[in-house]
């Protein structure tokens, strides 16, 4: 199935909701706020102000996040107009994410943006809604002038295809089998990140105007690691399911045809296929890693745990039929897998080895 049909993070304000359980997310989008300034900078001192401004965020996703990177972006719109006396334009904000988003949370939080600039005179702020992939055209052609993308762009539009049609597992359960196919199993995923990546940047080249820019951040991983035993970002999620598969609390044979649609690359397979695909320049792309700054007091096995299950729940359940207690014990099996003696780092490091890569586009065709 395509990832617009199975794909949400966990809705409303629990404590197993997305948001809740998003603060990694949230620590990389206060990161970003300087390549938005910088962006938004180059975009606004190039010719006058036009009269009115489009701004999106792809995959706002739901929660406190959700108006995170719009709200820098439009902060830094007004802050060049008066920094430079320049009168403020009127502005059409967007969000997007599949149609499963929680966008009854959004809207709230959409309702608070408008009125977030009151002390400046007649602020004009037009707010929208936009369900849909971004793998698709979500704009008219030349209307945005800026666009940002947190956390989302690792996910694929859908699982490869020839590893299904291959019968060939995401995730061997045999260890031989897994390690012979690791390859395989990677090339595969590589393919579909580039053809979907392609897609975006032709699709945001259509509906950006002449220069305008896209800040976008997605996980990456690291191009040598020693001590990894996976190049796949999902590995700790199947490392769980795989252990639940062998207690018998899931069956086997579906955990055999389980994929999920997410891919983390190499810096040099992004800036390959962006210079490839055309109609964007690198002005900058800052790679770090994503737990740097967080400390053991801060971060626990059980948060990244709940974490974990508050974006990866909704497909585990619908392949799997779980039930309520069946994804309880996925959120304890991952928190037990992170809680071993060396650490959550150190586990982290060898099951999940990721980087953050954050860039700055300019639109040039």
């Amino acid at each position: 199935m395509a990832t617009k049909e199975i794909l949400h993070m966990n809705a409303g304000h629990g404590e197993t909701s997305y948001a809740r359980n998003s603060t990694f997310q949230k620590t990389e989008q206060d990161r970003m706020k300087m390549l938005i300034n910088e962006e938004v900078t180059g975009l606004c001192g190039l010719t006058s102000i036009p009269k009115s401004m489009a701004i999106a965020d792809l995959g706002c996703s739901s929660g406190p996040n959700a108006l995170t990177l719009v709200s820098a972006a439009l902060d830094a719109i007004y802050h060049h107009c008066a920094q430079h006396q320049q009168p403020h334009p009127e502005m059409c904000v967007f969000l997007n994410d599949l149609p499963s988003n929680d966008f009854n949370s959004v809207a709230k939080s959409l309702a608070t943006l408008k009125h977030s600039h009151d002390d400046l005179a007649d602020p004009v702020v037009v707010t929208g809604m936009i369900p849909g992939s971004f793998y698709e055209r979500l704009f008219p052609c030349g209307s945005l002038h800026f666009v940002c993308s947190s956390n989302s762009l690792h996910w694929l539009s859908k699982a490869p295809e020839d590893l299904k049609e291959g019968k060939i597992p995401m995730y061997d359960m045999d260890e031989h089998l897994r390690l012979s196919r690791r390859a395989v199993v990677g090339d595969a995923y590589a393919r579909q990140f580039r053809k979907d990546f392609k897609q975006f940047l032709s699709l945001r080249a259509q509906e950006l105007v002449s220069g305008g820019r896209m800040v976008i951040s997605l996980y990456g991983r690291f191009s040598e690691n020693p001590i990894s035993r996976s190049n796949q970002a999902w590995q700790v999620v199947a490392v769980a399911l795989n252990d639940m598969a062998s207690r018998g609390i899931i069956d086997k044979e579906k955990l055999d045809s389980f994929y999920i649609p997410l891919y983390a690359p190499l810096e040099n397979e992004v800036n390959e296929i962006i210079e490839d695909e055309g109609s964007f320049e690198i002005n900058k792309m800052i790679v770090r890693n994503p737990f740097i700054g967080m400390d053991d007091a801060s971060v626990s096995p059980k948060m990244i745990a709940l974490a974990i299950r508050a974006v990866f729940e909704s497909t585990i359940v619908l392949h799997f039929g779980s039930s309520e207690e069946t994804i309880d014990e996925f959120a304890i099996t991952v928190e037990r897998n992170l809680s071993s003696g060396s650490g959550w780092r150190a586990v982290l490091a060898a099951e999940y080895p990721l980087v953050l890569l954050c860039l700055s586009l300019r639109r040039i065709i």
